[in-house]
């Protein structure tokens, strides 16, 4: 990368910025989720190096204005998975997945003091998250925190759907609202971020 980088290197990774990157993550990300969906093991291969590939490019650029390096990302994530498991690399017991990942989250909430933050109940979440993860997430946080709103005691709710659901079903209910959407020529991605997001804003308003 650092050659492909250089004065006489390719005029296109010469051109490209962090910012210019982002769409080619997404898209590269896209496409190691599809061999992953179809066990496509040969091809997962592939697709991880392009993953890394970014990776590589955003630590070049990095590099080239002395911010960091490939080796201080690196260095970076090892020490985070060495600070998020002391029950491994230190003398913390620990007995099931539950207690895991409880630990691992007050870890976190404790590394993230400085990072962006939320002004309220909500966690902050990645502006460019997918809309259908970020309703999730808030639907788990609204879960874990055991937040009320009006919209979620309808006693045919969220638990009585959930109750016997399959993947499957889950999937045709999913097509069936896109494909609504699409005849409705609604956009259903911000549609579902759009009301999310008005959810969040009501919990917050009604403290």
């Amino acid at each position: 990368m650092a050659r492909l980088r250089a004065p006489d290197g390719c005029p296109w990774d010469l051109e490209q910025t962090h910012q210019t990157l982002c769409e080619p993550l997404i898209d590269e990300t896209a496409e190691l989720l599809d061999t992953i969906d179809r066990n496509d093991i040969e091809h997962m291969c592939e697709e991880l190096g392009d993953v890394l590939l970014q990776v590589v490019f955003h630590a070049q650029l990095a590099d080239e204005r002395d911010d960091f390096n490939f080796d201080d990302v690196a260095k970076g994530i090892n020490d985070k998975l060495v600070r998020r498991h002391p029950h491994v690399f230190g003398d913390v017991d620990l007995q099931d997945s539950d207690a895991v990942l409880k630990q691992w989250e007050q870890i976190k909430a404790a590394e993230k003091k400085n990072g962006p933050q939320s002004s309220g109940k909500f966690k902050h979440l990645p502006p460019a998250l997918p809309a259908i993860m970020f309703a999730a997430d808030v639907a788990k946080q609204i879960r874990k925190k055991d937040l009320q709103h009006e919209s979620l005691t309808d006693p045919e709710g969220v638990d009585a759907i959930a109750e016997d659901l399959t993947e499957e079903e889950v999937g045709e209910m999913l097509y069936r609202i896109s494909a609504a959407c699409d005849k409705s020529g609604i956009d259903g991605e911000s549609a579902l971020r759009r009301y999310t997001s008005k959810l969040v804003r009501e919990i917050e308003a009604n403290g």
